[in-house]
């Protein structure tokens, strides 16, 4: 009898010497008559990449209300509008995902607070009547026992929960007007209410925005999350909305440096699985100052550049308007901080739910386009240059790309990243 740590799938070359993928995979990640599939290649082999045409991914923004004011928080630059996804809106979207096999996860988050949102578990129930996999981020302020025994029951697959300190002091340093008391008595409240066993229902994540601050708060937090038996960590940078978080940044080192970029030209540096330590560390500072390519048990460090995890992940965003988008960092104007320069990101939105469907809205020839685009990846390399004014915004680039460009997307360059 042979044990596989990971579940393996054969497919097969036949006599014409086309590779045949099984039916099941082909299903799952949308590889159908007709699609165009890019093919990545290193030293070990090749990588299919999901198709651009394959919806796997619907964010939904349900409000755009929120009770705290932290400081990581777009808000800060942004007049947030205190307003809540419409019914005819979400019934919308809700005639529209059928059309979709499989049907795609859908995770409710955005720049407000879900569970603002009065009607939130009743959609979640019928997204979930669809056959969709279900999740939800919250700051956990108010998940109430009848909150959390209504999400069980509407069927939520999993609770991420925004926690950036692991102190009462750290936390509410981030978060303004939260309690981590409560929020950990709301998070244990609703652990309580699971199924029970050995894996209880809605798993549980956690959501950490790494900064200056509350660095060394994380490994409690690891602490806390193995007491709530969580099941997935999400560690993302900061993202500065106002110049005063600049200075939060973990990641400069890296943006400045071309040694996570996977060019078959540079200097490479292999190493195997080890314990950490002081020594290992100071192997990575000198190698990354000499600019040369990491890999670590044969995974090379910069394949998470130019690389959009959205598209990768088969995603589409729609906001509390209806407005749909590629990403959720489109789907409002912004100003962000690179480096120490403001950076203006303005709205792309496709069209609206209310004036077309969800298929028509993802199948727009301006969507596909952009998206092949994103995935190959045809942007000007800003975050390591940074040397001309087209970097204040993203409406064109060096290499001759209009509006919207990803030239300086910390998401595309494996510094940001969302559950």
């Amino acid at each position: 009898m042979t044990i596989s740590a990971k579940p393996i799938t054969w497919g097969k070359v036949d006599e014409t010497g086309r590779l045949v993928i099984p039916a099941e995979i082909a299903t799952q990640y949308g590889f159908k008559p007709g699609s165009k599939v890019l093919i990545e290649r290193d030293d070990h082999g090749v990588r299919l990449h999901q198709p651009v045409s394959h919806l796997a991914k619907l964010y939904l923004e349900p409000s755009g209300r929120c009770n705290l004011d932290c400081v990581t928080c777009m808000r800060n630059v942004w007049l947030a509008p205190d307003e809540i996804m419409a019914e005819t809106t979400f019934n919308r979207i809700m005639a529209g995902l059928p059309e979709f096999s499989p049907p795609p996860l859908v995770f409710f988050g955005g720049i407000g607070e879900p569970l603002m949102h009065p009607q939130l578990p009743d959609m979640i129930a019928q997204v979930k009547a669809l056959g969709s996999r279900v999740e939800l981020i919250t700051n956990g302020t108010l998940l109430t026992e009848r909150l959390s025994r209504q999400l069980v029951e509407a069927g939520l697959d999993l609770l991420w929960v925004s926690l950036d300190g692991a102190t009462p002091e750290s936390y509410a340093d981030v978060r303004l007007g939260a309690s981590l008391p409560k929020v950990l008595a709301n998070l244990k409240q609703f652990s309580q209410v699971r199924s029970k066993g050995h894996r209880p229902m809605p798993e549980i994540g956690i959501a950490f925005v790494a900064m200056q601050r509350n660095i060394h708060d994380l490994p409690e937090v690891m602490r806390i999350g193995r007491q709530l038996r969580a099941t997935r960590l999400s560690v993302s940078n900061v993202l500065p909305y106002t110049e005063a978080m600049c200075q939060e940044r973990l990641y400069d080192k890296v943006l400045n440096s071309v040694t996570f970029h996977p060019s078959p030209w540079l200097r490479r540096m292999s190493l195997p699985k080890m314990n950490p330590g002081e020594v290992l560390g100071q192997v990575l500072n000198q190698v990354m100052d000499m600019g040369w390519n990491i890999e670590f048990a044969g995974n090379n460090l910069g394949t998470s550049n130019n690389t959009c995890p959205f598209i990768e992940s088969g995603a589409m965003a729609i906001g509390w308007d209806g407005g749909a988008s590629p990403c959720p960092p489109l789907l409002h104007s912004h100003i962000s901080y690179w480096g120490n320069r403001h950076y203006f990101s303005h709205q792309y939105v496709i069209g609206n739910v209310a004036d077309r469907s969800l298929r028509e809205l993802w199948e727009a020839p301006e969507h596909q386009s952009y998206r092949r685009k994103v995935q190959g990846y045809e942007f000007a390399p800003c975050t390591s240059c940074g040397g001309c004014e087209l970097i204040y915004e993203n409406k064109e680039d060096c290499f001759g790309n209009e509006f919207p460009t990803c030239s300086n997307c910390l998401w595309s360059q494996g510094v940001i990243q969302c559950p």
